[in-house]
C-alpha cells in the first residue's frame, strides 16, 4: 500500500512564466525602440503585461489590433496603463506581390544576393520583401515623428509586428478616418491646411506617402493624423517617384472637391514638386 503523499506547505503555480489577466508579457527588451525623445505614456518596464482588446482594422497587407499594456503593481498611474495600436504584417504567403514593385524601386539591401532575389521574387525573395514592409513603416514613422509631421508615434518594432501610438479616445474607439466625417466648410478648410502643410514637410525631405487617401488620414479632435506608411516612396530615388506623388494629389484633392472645398490636384503638385528633397 503506498503511502500518501504529505501536503505541500506552499501553493504551486502550474504556469508560472503566464502573465497576469494578459496575453504576453511586454515584449519591449526585445524590441526595437522609437526615437527619443520618448512620450511619457510609453511603458518600458518588463514586468508589463499586454492584453489584445480585438482587432480595430483588418488590411490586405497588414491587422490592426488594440492593445492594453499595464504594469500589475497596483499603481493607477496613468504612466502605468496604456493603449497601443498593434500592426501584425502579413507573412509573404498571404500578401499580393504584385503591388510591391513600383514602391520598392530606389530601396536598398545590403547584399546583392538579397536585391537580385526580391526582383526575382523567389521564395527568399518574397520573404525579405515582406520583412521589408514593417521595417520601412518603422523608419518612416520614427523619421517622420522627428520631423514634427502629423503621424502616430512609433512604439516599437518586432519582427513583423509594429506597437505604435493608439489615435483614439481613452475607451478605446478610435478617431474616424477622414473619409467617413462631414465637416463644415470651416473645419474642411482647416484640415486641408494641415494636410498641405504636412505633405509640403513631407516633400521636402523627398518623400511620398504612396497610397495617400481620405482613408489613410485620421481625424482626432480636429487635428490630422496621417497612417499606413509601409510603401512610403522615395520621390529622387524611385523612378516612379513623381508619379506617386501625382497620384496622391489627385486622390486627396479629389475627396475634398467633392466634399465642396476647390482643390486643384495640379496646383497642389506643382507646390511639392517645389520643394521637393529641399530638406534632405
Amino acid at each position: 500500500m503506498s503511502t500518501p503523499e504529505k501536503p505541500s506547505r506552499f501553493a504551486l503555480d502550474s504556469f508560472p512564466d503566464a502573465p497576469p489577466e494578459g496575453d504576453r508579457w511586454s515584449s519591449w527588451d526585445r524590441s526595437q525602440h522609437g526615437p527619443a525623445p520618448r512620450p511619457d505614456w510609453v511603458i518600458t518596464s518588463l514586468g508589463a503585461v499586454d492584453a489584445d482588446l480585438g482587432v480595430l482594422k483588418t488590411g490586405k497587407e497588414a491587422d490592426v489590433h488594440l492593445v492594453r499594456r499595464w504594469v500589475p503593481d497596483g499603481t493607477s498611474s496613468p504612466a502605468a496603463d496604456t493603449l497601443l495600436a498593434a500592426k501584425r504584417f502579413r507573412t509573404h504567403h498571404h500578401r499580393l506581390f504584385h503591388r510591391d514593385a513600383g514602391y520598392l524601386e530606389g530601396r536598398r539591401v545590403r547584399r546583392s544576393r538579397e536585391m537580385r532575389a526580391m526582383a526575382r521574387r523567389t521564395e527568399f525573395g518574397k520573404q525579405l520583401v515582406s520583412g521589408q514592409w514593417a521595417g520601412a513603416e518603422f523608419a518612416a514613422l520614427s523619421e517622420l515623428h522627428t520631423r514634427g509631421l502629423p503621424v502616430p508615434y512609433p512604439v516599437q518594432l518586432d519582427g513583423r509586428e509594429m506597437l505604435m501610438e493608439f489615435i483614439g479616445d481613452p475607451d478605446g474607439v478610435a478617431a474616424p478616418r477622414l473619409a467617413a466625417i462631414r465637416p463644415g466648410r470651416a473645419l474642411l478648410k482647416d484640415l486641408f491646411e494641415q494636410l498641405y502643410a504636412a505633405l509640403t514637410l513631407l516633400a521636402a525631405a523627398g518623400w511620398a506617402h504612396g497610397d495617400l487617401s481620405a482613408y489613410n488620414v485620421l481625424v482626432h479632435a480636429t487635428r490630422v493624423i496621417i497612417i499606413d506608411w509601409p510603401q512610403v516612396v522615395d520621390i529622387i530615388g524611385n523612378p516612379q517617384g513623381f508619379a506617386f506623388l501625382h497620384r496622391d494629389c489627385h486622390n486627396i484633392s479629389e475627396w475634398f472637391t467633392r466634399q465642396g472645398l476647390s482643390v486643384d490636384g495640379e496646383v497642389l503638385f506643382a507646390d511639392l514638386c517645389a520643394t521637393a528633397g529641399t530638406d534632405r
